[in-house]
């Protein structure tokens, strides 16, 4: 397989790989919102932090000493698929009587099963390509740029096709895990270690990591990671419920941002695509402490403007909003794993990887999500305005409060946490 066919086919993987999340991530909560779930939607989304503490890592044991990663990718999406499809008919089916247990259990296996693939298919990558003699640090970011490509598409497919409020969103991802299943077929074949260099548990799950807490510096770090992760899944869950809200009051009915709710937000993936370019620069020239300030304070912004904003003549406000967010999400999640990359001991790197993931979108975005359900709950209720449902109510004491957490955060991490200044090559 030459050079330039090989990275089509792992494009065409990762634009599946997130295309399946991008059908669903920033529209479940107003579907949920429509069967009178709304004020549980904080489960759903907290869902995807609680099983990626632990799913990741015995999946990976098994992909490490039984079953080869790229065979495992397509059963695990296999069994997402068939649990989003479950989910899809039990909604269909009950519609507003839909009770919490069956379509949380349901749609909870179906992301039990996909989490663990979003580190599968960098396993599959980076073998092929390292099989291959390319560099995976040069050819692999420009693969990987397609999955956010695929998670804009489905977002706009599914706002297009009027799905945003409706269970076929689901059934949406479940057709494209189903895809994906099959497309794991045609992939290059990945070993596994069927003896010797076999990972414990305490490896697997990146518990050697903890170690770095004896150091004042690394424990300030992924506390302060926690702290921040906090805000990551707070407006995938509550932005689009948000924005349509404003539905419900006839001057803004008709606007674009109400009527295509999923295309405004997918401004924000855009942002990020964009964003991860400016990374190397910031870091060279400004340091991990002074980026990851940018990210706080861009995270204050990200939900200050959605406060401040309308969908009519604030609308500038809400699309600034999404351009932020690329800061916001970017200069935290990726120079956050590259000054872990710096600060720790080759021996446990990839477990302190694995617990800077485990403190922000594990431990942090629970945390962030639960809490958001509550403030939101406080504020807000639903309400059935010609025929349609709104979560309505003081949605901008909610964005003030988040951005008020947000400042906080980023004012007592200037305050405390020291670093030595800016990143320098290593070799």
């Amino acid at each position: 397989m030459n050079g330039s066919s090989l990275k089509i086919r792992l494009i065409v993987m990762n634009f599946l790989q997130f295309a399946v999340w991008g059908a669903y991530l920033t529209c479940m909560g107003r579907y949920l919102g429509n069967i009178g779930l709304s004020s549980e939607i904080g489960w759903f989304y907290s869902m995807q932090g609680i099983v990626s503490i632990f799913m990741p890592a015995i999946i990976g044991i098994i992909a490490d000493r039984w079953v080869p990663a790229q065979r495992l990718l397509g059963y695990c999406h296999l069994l997402a698929g068939l649990f989003m499809f479950a989910a899809a008919w039990y909604g269909h089916s009950n519609g507003e009587s839909a009770q919490f247990a069956p379509i949380f259990s349901l749609y909870a296996l179906s992301v039990a099963f996909y989490m663990p693939t979003l580190a599968l298919t960098n396993s599959v990558a980076y073998n092929a390509l390292t099989k291959a003699g390319m560099d995976t640090v040069k050819d692999f970011p420009p693969i990987r740029v397609f999955g956010t490509i695929g998670f804009i598409c489905t977002m706009w497919f599914v706002d297009l096709m009027g799905f945003q409020d409706n269970e076929k969103q689901f059934i949406t991802s479940g057709i494209l895990s189903i895809v994906l299943f099959l497309y794991t077929f045609t992939l290059p074949e990945c070993p596994v270690n069927k003896g010797g260099d076999k990972k414990s548990l305490v490896d697997a799950f990146g518990l050697r990591a903890f170690t770095l807490f004896k150091e004042r510096k690394m424990a300030i770090f992924f506390f302060f990671s926690m702290f921040l992760g906090v805000s990551l899944q707070i407006t995938n869950g509550f932005a689009n419920p948000f924005i349509n809200s404003f539905g419900a009051m006839e001057e803004y009915a008709d606007t674009f941002g109400v009527q295509h709710a999923n295309i405004l937000i997918s401004l924000s993936q855009i942002s990020e695509t964009c964003c991860i370019l400016l990374i190397p620069f910031f870091m060279k020239r400004y340091g991990i402490k002074n980026v990851m300030l940018i990210a706080m304070f861009a995270w204050v912004l990200r939900f200050g403007l959605f406060g401040l904003g309308n969908p009519g003549s604030g609308v500038w406000m809400f699309v600034l909003s999404m351009i932020v967010y690329g800061v916001a999400f970017d200069f935290f999640n990726i120079s956050g794993s590259l000054f872990v990359d710096k600060s720790t001991d080759p021996s446990i790197r990839s477990s302190a990887q694995g617990l800077f993931m485990l403190m922000t979108n594990g431990v942090g975005a629970t945390i962030g999500t639960l809490g958001a359900q509550a403030v939101i709950n406080a504020y807000t209720h639903g309400e059935v305005v010609n025929d349609n449902f709104y979560t309505v109510g003081d949605w901008k004491t909610c964005w003030f409060i988040f951005a008020g957490y947000a400042l906080v955060v980023g004012v007592l991490f200037a305050l405390i946490f020291k670093d030595e200044g800016k990143v320098k090559n290593h070799n």
